[in-house]
């Protein structure tokens, strides 16, 4: 991906210093600038390789992305698993069921 990016840095330096180039160079002499429509056909091919190279590396992005979700969603997966065999694993709690409250001891009413 880095090299992308350097790539990507190159072909808009390209195009900068083609542009400087014609803004400093405004007269209309061939000998001193390409033609209009060679140039134009250059920035055209140099426009279509930098949209390529960003499709390119958006796509690898979100490949990037999709394949990290699914990962994500495993592990979570895993873990619930994981909670249900602990819980599972686990024996019964032994709770002490609640008595009846003994009222033999208290004051009977008349």
């Amino acid at each position: 991906m880095v090299a992308d990016i350097d790539a990507f840095d190159s072909i808009l330096c390209c195009i900068v210093f083609i542009l400087s180039y014609i803004l400093q160079n405004g007269d209309d002499s061939v000998d001193k600038k390409l033609e209009n429509e060679t140039m134009a056909a250059f920035v055209q091919t140099l426009l279509q390789q930098i949209q390529q190279r960003f499709q390119t590396m958006s796509d690898s992005i979100i490949k990037k992305i999709d394949e990290r979700g699914c990962r994500i969603d495993e592990l979570e997966q895993a873990i619930n698993d994981l909670k249900a065999e602990m819980d599972a694993d686990k024996p019964p709690s032994l709770s002490v069921p609640s008595l009846p409250k003994d009222d033999s001891n208290s004051p009977k009413e008349p």
